[in-house]
Order: structure tokens, then C-alpha cells, then sequence
């Protein structure tokens, strides 16, 4: 609660906002300073997270029809929320996973600062797409996309670049490593549906076990 109110926690966290934009366009001296020099926080990083949720869900409601078809009836912020949210931390625990057996240096939270800090490319673009778009006939639209695209090329680039500083990996090794994540990011989610299938097969026998018996007693 004292932080809240202290002021040079809060210009540190402006500082650390502001930095994102340092990383943006100096990926590798910006990461490395970002973890090793501290000049990232994992609070800049959880507002850069809710800010991407929250640009995203706008994104897909006020982005023109011609752009975006989207059913309003079946549209759940909840998934949208989650089809963001669950990337980060599955990428999160299966990169620092997989480094913690290839030598590499980063940490857990430094990990998901740097994916963070990766998504501010997106965020910007994104909101600029959404004012775009209503501004821009369908034949026009090729700028649109081109957007689209350079926003999705530059977080990879920046994804990548995070994971080369924070390990202090070489560019091969940090492709190696991003592709492992991603079948590590793949083995985590089979063993939760697996995990989940058998405690919902369990709790349903044992439900119609208790079922049973109180049929048989009554």
C-alpha cells in the first residue's frame, strides 16, 4: 500500500514505461538493459500485458466490418482475455523450463518482462489499425493488413531478440530454444487436458458411485 502512494515509485514505474519505447527500436542494448541494468519492472510489464488485452477486445468490436466479422452474440471477453493471457505463461514456464537446460541465464520473470515489453509494437499498431479503419474503404485495405503484418513481424522480432538477451544466447541458439518453447508450450497444454480429463473421469465415477450407494440404501 505504500508504494501506491510514494511518489518515486511512481515516476520509476513512468521511467520503466517509457523505456518500452527504447526497446522497441534498440531491441538488443534495450533488453539487455532491461534485465541486466533494471530497467524494466514487472509492473510496466503487467500494464503492457492489460493494455494488449484490453487494445485486442477493441480491436475486434470497433474495428470497421469490413475488416473484422465478428458475432457479437458469441463474443466472450473472457476468451479473448485468455487467448492472450495463456501464450505469455505458457511461453513463460516452458522458455525458462527448456533454458534452465541449455545454460541460459534468464529468470522467470525476466522472461515474461521481455515478452511484455515485446508486445508494446503491437499495442500501438493495433490502436492505430482500429482508428484506420474507419477512415479506409475495403479497397484500401491493403494498408490495413500491411499493418497487420508488420505489427505480428516486429513482436517476433523483438520475442526473439528478449530471449537472445536475457539468456545471453547466440541467434542460432535462440531460434533453437524459441522452437523447443513452442513444443514445450504444446507438451504443457496435452498434460493439462490430460490432468483434467482424468480428475473429471474421477470425480464423475466417484459421483455415481456415492449415486449408487444412496440408491441402494434408500
Amino acid at each position: 500500500m505504500t508504494s501506491l502512494i510514494n511518489k518515486a515509485w511512481w515516476q520509476y514505474l513512468g521511467r520503466t514505461l517509457k523505456y518500452s519505447l527504447y526497446v522497441c527500436t534498440h531491441p538488443l542494448d534495450g533488453f539487455w538493459d532491461l534485465t541486466h541494468e533494471k530497467r524494466g519492472s514487472i509492473a510496466a510489464a503487467n500494464i503492457i500485458v492489460f493494455a494488449s488485452v484490453i487494445i485486442e477486445i477493441m480491436r475486434l468490436t470497433l474495428t470497421s466490418f469490413q475488416f473484422v466479422k465478428i458475432n457479437m452474440e458469441k463474443f466472450n471477453a473472457i476468451i479473448e482475455l485468455l487467448r492472450i493471457l495463456l501464450p505469455i505463461f505458457l511461453w513463460t514456464v516452458a522458455n525458462w523450463s527448456l533454458t534452465t537446460l541449455m545454460d541460459g541465464k534468464g529468470k522467470m520473470s525476466e522472461i515474461y518482462m521481455s515478452i511484455a515489453y515485446a508486445l508494446v509494437p503491437s499495442v500501438i499498431i493495433n490502436a492505430l489499425m482500429i482508428i484506420l479503419s474507419q477512415v479506409i474503404t475495403f479497397e484500401e485495405g491493403a494498408v490495413y493488413w500491411f499493418l497487420a503484418g508488420f505489427s505480428t513481424l516486429w513482436t517476433g522480432i523483438l520475442i526473439l531478440a528478449g530471449m537472445m538477451m536475457v539468456h545471453d544466447y547466440s541467434i542460432g541458439k535462440t531460434i533453437l530454444s524459441s522452437l523447443l518453447t513452442v513444443v514445450g508450450m504444446g507438451v504443457i497444454v496435452f498434460i493439462f487436458v490430460i490432468f483434467f480429463s482424468l480428475v473429471s473421469d474421477a470425480v464423475s465415477y466417484f459421483v455415481s458411485l456415492y449415486k449408487e450407494i444412496m440408491f441402494r440404501v434408500i
